[in-house]
């Protein structure tokens, strides 16, 4: 019988580990999970933490037990130290236990992420948190409950920066975001950050860009966050959202190579450069559909892909990862910031020729009680017209994360942006108009970049 470890119990690895049994049921599947939560949710942390998501039980996206009567063993609370390639043997370790060896016959690596711990005085100290596990959230939440604080500040703009600012102003936190860079969320342009700094403040979130965070001092029962150009706060907590890096501690000594931000080398059937070794997920490289090239691009969606094609070529197959655009979707307050493909600057780096347009449209016709004005953000390329990249930013109802897929999907295609123009998109007025916001923008990116497109 065929065996097939999988390190790791997240998106990616129970996604290769199903997907391997279903095509080969007769393989003996073993998942080690470093701890006793697999498949679920990290992306729903906040919610949980928000108190919109009330039961952590809820967050899995399979309970354990769906997991084993799919026939998958799940290896809890087991954390692996070592990998042999030579004798095809992965050493773990659990409470209680001695260290044992698990043979396979195939590997899959998706040890994902964790989080970047910024070299902070004081950042080991107790009200100081980090958030990429359940223990974490799990920490966090008791913090909350039992020492019922006032206030947070929060280091970090990103994705975790903005939903936490979020769950905890949304729990009653006075909330102050410090992030070093000139605007938040840099993943979008700078024009919408602003946009949703504004809305922060008017929520009464504290916002300070261009800030860096140099100490953490305890003060009696509150914590004094000290930062560049005399930047002073206190608060009760401290929760750090800088970033994450891949979590390949592992892979070395297996001679494994590493490449972008150290994230595991591989192709586009998810190998390693080890013989019969896989990796997929937060860990790895993925590769960029529109530069075609890897790159480090660390989402949930993308993990879910990756770890279904690794498990099915670990089975036998011959799957190719079709690549990644970084779409992605937030939710802050009630804005929604979305993204896909490239944006100017990023084209830009990338040697290619863009023009980004800015277009405002109601999210539905405006007749119709409750339209909500939207704003995209369009990149194409000046000569071809090619579709680049869009960032839209809406009211969280106004279906922004639907129409950014659109964006998607078409980029995907290689689609041009007069091409929007032939979308056969739905339309009620309650919803949209005739002509769709998304289509709107490349009319509007037309009028400002005249000319026809060269056809294939």
């Amino acid at each position: 019988m065929r065996k097939l470890v999988v390190i790791g119990g997240s998106d990616a690895g129970i996604s290769a580990a199903l997907r391997a049994k279903e095509l080969a049921p007769a393989t003996e599947v073993t998942v080690v999970v470093a701890d006793r939560y697999p498949n679920f949710s990290i992306c729903g942390l906040p919610f949980y933490l928000s108190g919109e998501v009330p039961d952590w039980h809820t967050l899995a996206h399979r309970t354990a037990r769906d997991i084993e009567n799919e026939g998958v063993r799940l290896a809890l609370d087991h954390l692996a130290t070592s990998i042999d390639p030579v004798r095809k043997t992965v050493s773990v370790t659990s409470p209680g236990a001695e260290g044992q060896k698990l043979p396979y016959d195939r590997l899959i690596v998706a040890t994902g992420a964790r989080s970047i711990r910024p070299n902070i005085e004081g950042i080991e100290l107790p009200a100081v948190f980090f958030l990429r596990w359940m223990d974490e959230a799990f920490a966090i939440e008791k913090f909350i409950r039992e020492r019922e604080p006032r206030s947070a500040v929060i280091v970090g703009a990103g994705y975790i920066g903005m939903e936490m600012a979020d769950a905890l102003a949304y729990r009653g936190l006075n909330v102050t975001v410090v992030e070093f860079l000139d605007s938040v969320l840099t993943t979008v342009d700078k024009e919408f950050g602003q946009r949703i700094e504004a809305s922060l403040k008017a929520h009464g979130v504290k916002v300070n860009t261009g800030t860096t965070i140099t100490g953490i001092l305890q003060a009696g029962k509150e914590l004094v966050v000290k930062g560049s150009s005399g930047f002073s706060t206190s608060a009760d907590m401290v929760l750090v959202a800088v970033g994450a890096k891949p979590r390949t501690d592992l892979v070395g000594s297996a001679g494994i190579e590493t490449g972008c931000k150290g994230a595991i080398k591989v192709d586009r059937t998810m190998a390693t450069n080890v013989s019969d070794i896989y990796a997929a997920g937060d860990c790895v490289e993925t590769w960029h559909r529109l530069l075609k090239q890897n790159t480090y691009l660390p989402l949930g969606t993308t993990a879910h892909k990756q770890g279904r094609v690794a498990g099915e070529n670990a089975a036998g197959g011959n799957r190719k990862f079709q690549g990644s655009l970084g779409t992605q979707a937030v939710k802050i307050l009630n804005l929604v910031v979305a993204r896909t493909g490239l944006r100017d600057c990023e084209a830009i780096a990338a040697g290619l020729d863009p023009v980004t347009v800015e277009f405002e449209a109601w999210d539905h016709k405006a007749y119709y009680p409750g339209a909500q004005k939207l704003l995209i953000r369009l990149t194409g390329a000046r000569g071809s017209g090619r579709l680049l990249g869009a960032q839209m930013l809406g009211h969280w109802q106004s279906e922004v994360s639907k129409r950014i897929d659109v964006f998607g999907a078409a980029i995907y295609n290689d689609m041009s942006i007069d091409d929007l123009n032939d979308l056969d998109l739905s339309y009620t007025p309650p919803l949209s108009s005739p002509w769709d916001p998304v289509q709107m923008s490349a009319q509007a990116w037309r009028r400002r970049v005249p000319g026809e497109c060269e056809s294939d």
